[in-house]
């Protein structure tokens, strides 16, 4: 049997870790000038991934990430 190959997309965004997995928040890409102060705050560090997607999440990182 082939060796499991991991999913390059899925590693590049998303960190398992010992309680499931952890992905960056959304809308952090540009125009944060209009932006609260408690808006781009609480934007920072990772959140933590929906329990119905972790499931897809393990088939595509079917190895320890990062």
């Amino acid at each position: 049997m082939p060796k499991m190959k991991t999913h390059r997309g899925a590693a590049k965004r998303f960190r398992r870790t010992a309680n499931g997995f952890k992905h960056r928040a959304t809308n952090r890409g540009h125009n944060f000038t209009g932006r609260s102060m408690k808006r781009k705050r609480q934007l920072r560090g990772l959140e933590a991934v929906s329990p119905a997607d972790v499931a897809g999440l393990d088939r595509m990182l079917p190895k320890k990430a990062r």
